[in-house]
């Protein structure tokens, strides 16, 4: 069985880049719907007892969309809380911050990179800078898709770009919101974390288990 892990902040925590209505309403009913839905389709197709990204990667291989759709949209926002933190965290340092320099240039160019690909997505789905062959790179990716059923991609932050996690704060303005989220609330101790996953240092990012839901 599926859980809606608690957030890592308080709901108020992102303010003012993320507003506390914002965030309750994107946790507490969009992500909970998500995963009210794949125990209901993982009960089904027998696969209640896995891991949740198991639950992705089977559902993948056996065609079942709408519980793939449901167990990668958790997945997703399950990621998508720890990619941010509250206002004036830490900036990119040591391993991450050369491996941005290598790909972008700096850190300003790859916010170029991050935000182009983001306003020029069409739609709904996330916005991904992730790791490839020990460099890194900017992707998007189109409703419930993620990195599980990408071969040789770690993903080292996400942004959700479906409009439920913005409208209320920015109206129709995604591209206000992309750059004020990298610029305040992006979490790259996270990204260093995961990098180093990549590199064999660490399993990375898993979905919580109900042993880890208190």
């Amino acid at each position: 069985m599926q859980i809606l892990p608690k957030l890592p902040y308080p709901d108020d925590a992102l303010e003012p880049f993320v507003s506390a209505e914002t965030l309750k309403v994107h946790h507490g009913k969009h992500h909970k719907a998500y995963v009210d839905k794949t125990n209901e389709l993982a009960k089904a197709a027998g696969l209640s007892g896995e891991k949740l990204e198991d639950v992705i990667r089977a559902a993948r291989a056996q065609g079942n969309q709408p519980l793939f759709n449901n167990a990668a949209q958790a997945w997703n926002h399950g990621f998508f809380w720890q990619c941010m933190r509250a206002p004036g965290g830490k900036v990119p340092t040591n391993g991450l911050s050369r491996a941005i320099d290598g790909a972008f240039g700096s850190l300003a160019g790859l916010k170029t990179a991050f935000v182009e690909e983001g306003v020029g997505h069409f739609g709904s789905g996330w916005l991904w800078i992730v790791s490839e062959a020990e460099s890194l790179k900017v992707v998007s990716t189109h409703d419930a898709d993620n990195m599980l059923v990408r071969a040789g991609l770690t993903p080292l932050l996400v942004c959700d770009l479906w409009e439920h996690a913005y409208y209320l704060d920015y109206k129709n303005d995604r591209k206000d919101f992309l750059e004020r989220w990298f610029d305040n609330i992006a979490n790259w101790d996270c990204a260093d974390a995961q990098r180093a996953a990549a590199d064999g240092e660490g399993p990375g990012y898993r979905y919580p288990s109900l042993t880890l839901a208190s």
